[in-house]
């Protein structure tokens, strides 16, 4: 069974790498997230989207990611409800930092699960996902080799692993650069930025995700 799909499964890939080298939101999130909180936030937030990118893989195996591209409403209130994430996450930015706990390590972990759930609610809110697992994915089906079902859970897989290597590498890149604005002078205005760029992430989310 293996043998007769593994040239899909390569193709696939090869489409998924091409697909995820088009810089996107979560591209943006991720560098602008490690040069604010650091390596550890960011790879928190690269599991984040990785668990997301596989529910909708598992969503588009039942069907679920068919009835989302079927309905309009639906579409559209994911759309704009990841829309509104982004701007408050932007909101969130400019204001006054977290209040820092007097542990480092506590407040280490907080932002790690702070950076995982945004980075998981963010992938949820965004229909685009479950648009490609039913618009590309199918394409890659090889009919008589093995179930449908099991054959989308794989391919989801191989989107899974090609998203979160490159997801990986943006983080890895952006953590060189992280200690050259880890001053505490420099927070504030960093914090404002990614606020803006947020925004921003935020309009290209809607014209991105647009029908």
């Amino acid at each position: 069974m293996i043998e007769a799909l593994l040239p899909s499964l390569l193709s696939f890939a090869l489409a998924s790498l091409v697909i995820e080298l088009v810089p996107g939101p979560n591209q943006t999130y991720l560098a602008a997230l490690t040069l604010t909180s650091g390596l550890r936030a960011g790879l928190s937030a690269v599991a984040g989207i990785a668990l997301g990118l596989s529910i909708y893989g598992l969503a588009a195996a039942l069907g679920v990611a068919a009835l989302i591209d079927q309905s309009p409403f639906l579409y559209e209130v994911l759309r704009w409800t990841g829309a509104l994430y982004f701007l408050w996450l932007a909101w969130e930015s400019w204001n006054d930092e977290i209040e820092e706990l007097p542990d480092p390590a506590e407040n280490e972990t907080r932002a790690m699960r702070l950076a995982f759930r945004r980075g998981l609610v963010t992938n949820l809110l965004n229909p685009k996902a479950a648009i490609f697992y039913v618009a590309v994915l199918p394409g890659f089906i090889v009919p008589g080799a093995a179930s449908v079902f099991l054959q989308t859970v794989l391919l989801s897989a191989v989107f899974v692993t090609v998203a979160t290597a490159t997801h990986l590498a943006v983080v890895l890149l952006a953590s060189r650069l992280q200690r050259f604005v880890a001053d505490p002078a420099w927070r504030r205005p960093i914090r404002r930025v990614l606020a803006i760029a947020l925004v921003g992430i935020a309009v290209w989310f809607l014209l991105s995700t647009a029908r």
